[in-house]
């Protein structure tokens, strides 16, 4: 988990702490993390990008028993059929995930996260609405906190004018941690199927993944802030997305 205070902003501000934390699955936290997490990063919201199939394998996680927490379920992924555990998990680098437009996108993993846009805006405006009218600060998750928290983030981070090489930097910062959130999501249910023969590399966060992504929005609609536009965000909930970021 990290929070993406000190960010630069293109007009000389930064990303303020406390305001937008992002994280891989939160089963695993302390006592000790979750009073860090509110009473000194003052976290009053969390945004749960997995599927109801992950939520139902892994439990309720301890965030759940905090009541000054509201917690938000907006899967990037359809819900809308029976399907079993292993398909839902649908990891960009699973066999049975197909590329949304894998002919225009030839990196199929930002494929996979334009496919997002396509399958689930409705998800992926509702997630960029919490952060931006959550009292306090909001925690973006996913499981392994690369793809779908990865998406989210970058494309917040592009509403609030961070530049591209500083969304990309963070983008690519979750390699660090990649090999250490593997193992952990290993040990718990219904991930060791899905992961335990992938190599460590189809982790890692490459640069150029997020480029495409952003470029393929911006040329599409001119921006991130052009692309919500599209889905219905007025100007005032853009605004009030950059003053919750940088103030």
């Amino acid at each position: 988990m990290r929070d993406l205070a000190g960010l630069p902003t293109t007009d000389g501000r930064t990303v303020q702490p406390h305001r937008l934390l992002r994280s891989d699955n939160l089963q695993d936290l302390t006592p000790h993390d979750i009073q860090v997490l509110v009473q000194d990063h003052e976290v009053t919201d969390i945004v749960d990008l997995r599927t109801d199939v992950e939520l139902r394998i892994t439990g309720p996680g301890p965030l759940r028993q905090v009541e000054s927490i509201t917690h938000h379920h907006h899967s990037l992924f359809p819900d809308d059929k029976e399907i079993d555990a292993r398909d839902a998990l649908v990891l960009p680098w699973h066999k049975s995930a197909e590329p949304v437009e894998p002919a225009r996108h030839e990196d199929a993993q930002a494929g996979h996260y334009l496919g997002y846009l396509v399958r689930r805006p409705d998800s992926v405006a509702a997630a960029l609405d919490v952060i931006a009218t959550s009292a306090g600060a909001t925690v973006v998750h996913c499981a392994a906190g690369k793809d779908r928290t990865g998406t989210i983030s970058a494309m917040a981070l592009s509403v609030a004018g961070v530049p591209r090489e500083e969304i990309v930097a963070d983008y690519v910062a979750s390699t660090e941690r990649a090999e250490r959130i593997v193992r952990r999501l290993i040990g718990l249910p219904g991930y060791a199927d899905t992961l335990r023969d992938v190599p460590i590399t189809a982790h890692h966060s490459r640069p150029e993944t997020i480029t495409r992504v952003l470029d393929a929005i911006d040329a599409d609609y001119g921006s991130v802030a052009g692309w919500l536009r599209s889905v219905g965000w007025t100007d005032l909930q853009l605004d009030r997305l950059r003053a919750k970021l940088v103030d």
